[in-house]
């Protein structure tokens, strides 16, 4: 199963070459976890391997949309056939402009509430973090994040996480993606 997902990613979210990421920094090395988070095949391993490391007392998974959006619903989903029941949670980048201005889409939990956040990639870990404060905000415990990719640009997210009193788990780093295929 990590084999495969591994290959999915290795073929439809990784690019190297020179490449500005959202946070502002150049790199060599280009995820975007969407092709494959968005396949059927592909959302259904992840979310598999994600929910390993989702905290077994927690009620809920969350993340801040766009790339956290099909995982969130996948590890729910996933959940679910195992008769383990978790909601998602979304975190909008900026407040609902109309109705309530909710910052947070999902069934209303109780306060305390315990929730693991996941991230499709983590390069600084400032997407990650601003889920956490929202929900944390909201009156809920998040210890830990999740991710598919972790880029491991730097210690900058490692810091970040621990700043932050988080756990990072992630499925594979930079280095599995761009290994090169081996050749027979």
């Amino acid at each position: 199963m990590k084999e495969e997902l591994l290959k999915l990613l290795k073929e439809n979210a990784y690019r190297k070459g020179e490449f500005k990421l959202s946070s502002g920094k150049t790199s060599e090395h280009y995820v975007n976890c969407k092709p494959v988070t968005l396949n059927g095949r592909g959302l259904t391993l992840a979310s598999i391997m994600l929910l390993e490391h989702v905290e077994k007392d927690s009620v809920a998974v969350g993340g801040l949309t766009l790339g956290a959006d099909p995982i969130v619903s996948g590890v729910a989903v996933v959940a679910g056939l195992d008769k383990r029941l978790l909601d998602g949670l979304i975190v909008r980048k900026e407040a609902k402009g109309h109705g309530t201005g909710a910052w947070i889409e999902g069934p209303e939990l109780p306060e305390g509430s315990k929730i693991t956040v996941l991230e499709d990639v983590i390069t600084t870990g400032g997407s990650a973090i601003k889920a956490v404060k929202r929900l944390r905000d909201a009156g809920y415990k998040v210890e830990r994040v999740v991710s598919i990719v972790d880029r491991q640009e730097n210690e900058e997210a490692t810091t970040a996480m621990k700043l932050a009193g988080l756990e990072l788990y992630s499925i594979f780093t930079i280095g599995d993606l761009s290994e090169e295929k081996e050749t027979v």
